[in-house]
């Protein structure tokens, strides 16, 4: 095993793990090409703050609040390319009170040891997690 891990080292140059980057972002209206698009405008804030490669996503899991019904998250991602990484979507828990239309998402990646995960929280979604929000292009 010390042989294997030595030579993945060497392969990939360090010790590779698995990270978790959160996402949420909010429509105003539920219909197809808004989900969409605000979809993918989380997704390419994600792959930008954290400086990914589509390589290195292992899986996305979409939830959306019950009053979205227009379309897949997946769909939107499968439109960007995302052809290749296991893709789910699931109906987010219906809480009273709750922010309404709202697509959230956990990503898996693969990154060295060196990497911190950059959380995405856009449009009325910052108000889940006003600790990690920050303005589009900023670091935390």
């Amino acid at each position: 095993m010390k042989v294997f891990v030595q030579k993945m080292k060497e392969l990939v140059g360090g010790i590779i793990l698995v990270f978790a980057i959160r996402g949420a972002t909010t429509v105003e209206n539920d219909c197809k090409e808004e989900i969409v698009k605000c979809t993918q405008e989380l997704l390419n804030e994600i792959i930008l703050r954290n400086n990914l490669k589509k390589e290195e996503i292992v899986f996305i899991l979409f939830t959306m609040t019950k009053d979205l019904k227009s379309a897949f998250p997946a769909y939107a991602a499968r439109l960007m390319g995302f052809v290749d990484i296991p893709l789910i979507c699931a109906q987010e828990l219906d809480i009273e009170g709750a922010l309404s239309r709202c697509i959230r998402l956990l990503m898996l990646v693969q990154r060295d040891n060196s990497f911190t995960p950059k959380h995405v929280y856009l449009k009325e979604a910052t108000k889940l997690r006003e600790d990690l929000t920050c303005e589009k292009g900023e670091d935390l």
